[in-house]
């Protein structure tokens, strides 16, 4: 090979490789960002320890603890295959119903979004990322990893993993076990219900 042609295959491997790292560092600080505003605006909700709170500010809590998740990228992991499978309209149903009980699910325990969180690592690959954090309240210590992606500029969580087990996925085992044993129509029957008592 031309020694020309040599530098200049090098001086370009070495240039995708700076501005890789760049738009990974520049990603890693923007989910930073994402995250800790985040935490922020909760604790700041939150206020003291043994706090009453209003219905607005459950709701404040809740939009801004489900504002980052991409609900229906998560939902096409929790139904697998049959989210290609069901019509366009049980598909924008379902993933109506999955978000609404993820998110009544977010205010089951309010005094966990006072853990003190502390980033493990952060690794940026393209438009894709996982986040490594452990959260510590009251002496435990929990694992709570994120998968990320980036859609039209901005970071949103894919999926929660917590102490290893992947929100998405256990979710799937259990639709997968209804579908099985009942079908997809018992499956959105059984959301219909948990979503209409999410709501009252």
């Amino acid at each position: 090979m031309p020694v020309k042609i040599l530098i200049t295959l090098i001086l370009s491997i070495t240039l995708i490789s700076v501005v890789a790292n760049a738009n990974a560092q520049e990603g890693e600080q923007e989910i930073r960002q994402l995250l800790d505003e985040r935490d922020a605006q909760i604790k700041q909700l939150l206020g003291p320890k043994g706090n009453e709170y209003t219905q607005e500010q459950r709701d404040d809590i809740k939009d801004i603890v489900n504002d980052v998740i991409d609900f229906r990228a998560m939902a096409q992991t929790a139904l697998g295959k049959t989210y290609d499978e069901i019509s366009s309209e049980d598909r924008e149903e379902f993933v109506s119903l999955f978000a609404t009980i993820i998110r009544d699910n977010s205010l089951n325990r309010l005094d966990i979004y006072r853990a003190e969180v502390t980033y493990n690592n952060i690794e940026v690959s393209n438009s894709s990322a996982k986040v490594e954090t452990t959260a510590s309240l009251d002496n435990v210590r929990t694992s709570v990893d994120y998968n990320m992606e980036k859609k039209e500029d901005e970071w949103v969580v894919t999926d929660l993993i917590i102490d290893e087990v992947s929100t998405a996925e256990s979710y799937n085992r259990q639709f997968q076990s209804i579908i099985r044993q009942r079908g997809f129509d018992a499956l959105l029957n059984n959301l219909r219900r948990r979503a209409e008592r999410a709501s009252t």
